[in-house]
């Protein structure tokens, strides 16, 4: 076996359906923009669709979330039944894609080992999480994959690879099989996806343990740690942490049966470098909603010291679309956003206020519009920081860093199969 984490799979595609209507965005996008979820219901229709095979989280507060769920998995197993999909055995797929802007950010999907991930703060294992994880988000996402037939990824791990010595290496060769090629709903550019064949796919996994060289890792961030950190959450941490915990309950379930060949030990991924040229690191901004706005920057002004004056932590604070610049300078972490995350997360609840995670500024400035609601916009964070940030002081603060607008997230296309 591999002494990396990331591994072959068993990759499921749509045979015979119109994949501009299969592949929607990931689920935990436009939480707080139903018209979205709407549009893409609509433009789906009665197609099988990846998005009927989801929950979008937008959903997860509202009634009917355990019907939702069981209809999910229902929908799951009539379309295994249904032969409606071809499976590639013991492969990896490179893909393209074309986001909105014209960019090109190329991944390869494959499975990632969940032996070798912890997404616990002071985690030393291969695959880390990059920010904190919210155990209470866990629970809903085990409730569908419990009776799951199918896992459809929108994880997105990052390697730090500035040599270019794995995606970019796949790119360059000619031998893969074109598998699919189509445009995006809703902003989402395109996509086109390649087959590789067994001796590029021995190539990847080569080239990845090469990067896990514990000699080599060390002399690349100037450190003399006893264990590597090979892969980074991107995104879909929750979703990994999800997959993880159900694995875990399954072998606590069965205690006498061998599950390292089990499906469930496994998740479905995409790898993309940190150092492609498509890959933009954003801030993710936040939504305060039925709070005495007032109040809360009140508490805020006093706990962080917000004031005028410039310092190294900057919170920009909308009410009503109207922008405030102020400063931190009590700051309770090293970066704005924890800092700011520290404080809401002890008091909203006592507020009893909302807290929603936001990409792009023009979306908080209209939310902010409504009555007894505030927005924080969070400057970005620079992308080089993070393998190193992530070594020396553990995952970031929660809701830290988004990669890219919320259309050019990944959109759901391989599926696999997670029971035995």
């Amino acid at each position: 076996m591999s002494n990396t984490a990331f591994a072959r799979a068993d990759i499921l595609l749509p045979k015979n359906e119109n994949m501009e209507k299969w592949a929607v965005v990931a689920c935990d996008q436009y939480t707080s923009e139903p018209e979205y979820w709407n549009e893409t219901a609509k433009i789906v229709g009665e197609s099988k669709s990846a998005l009927k095979l989801i929950l979008p989280e937008i959903y997860l507060e509202e009634e009917g979330v355990s019907e939702r769920i069981e209809k999910i998995q229902k929908e799951m197993a009539s379309y295994i039944e249904s032969d409606t999909f071809t499976e590639y055995k013991n492969t990896l797929i490179y893909i393209e894609r074309t986001q909105n802007d014209g960019k090109v950010r190329a991944g390869i999907v494959g499975a990632v080992d969940l032996e070798k991930y912890d997404y616990r703060k002071g985690s030393v294992s291969q695959v880390r999480a990059t920010e904190a994880t919210v155990v209470e988000r866990i629970p809903p996402r085990m409730a569908v994959r419990r009776g799951a037939g199918l896992e459809l990824p929108h994880i997105m791990i990052l390697v730090d690879d500035p040599m270019k010595t794995v995606v970019e290496m796949v790119s360059a060769s000619g031998d893969k099989e074109l598998v699919y090629d189509f445009s995006l709903m809703q902003k989402g550019g395109s996509i086109r996806g390649w087959k590789l064949s067994d001796d590029l796919c021995e190539k990847v996994i080569s080239a990845l343990e090469a990067l896990g060289d514990l000699d080599a890792f060390n002399k690349k961030y100037n450190l003399c740690e006893k264990f590597p950190l090979v892969y980074a959450m991107g995104d879909g941490n929750h979703s990994l942490a999800t997959a993880k915990e159900f694995y875990e309950e399954l072998k606590k379930n069965n205690p006498d049966k061998d599950l390292s060949n089990h499906p469930a030990r496994y998740a479905l991924c995409e790898i993309v470098n940190l150092h492609s040229e498509a890959l933009e690191f954003e801030a993710i901004h936040r939504i305060v909603t039925n709070v005495d706005t007032d109040k809360l920057v009140g508490i805020l002004t006093d706990e962080l010291a917000l004031s005028d004056e410039v310092s190294e932590q900057r919170i920009d604070i909308v009410i009503k679309g109207e922008t405030v610049t102020k400063y931190v300078h009590k700051p309770v972490s090293k970066l704005a956003v924890g800092s700011l995350q520290i404080v809401l997360d002890r008091v909203l609840g006592e507020m009893g206020a909302k807290i929603d995670y936001i990409h792009g500024i023009e979306v908080v400035e209209k939310l902010s519009m409504a009555e007894n609601s505030v927005g924080f916009v969070l400057q970005d964070m620079a992308k080089k920081d993070l393998f190193p940030t992530v070594i020396c002081d553990g995952a970031l603060p929660r809701k830290t860093f988004s990669m890219g607008h919320a259309w050019d997230k990944r959109y759901y296309v391989e599926a696999r199969k997670i029971k035995e």
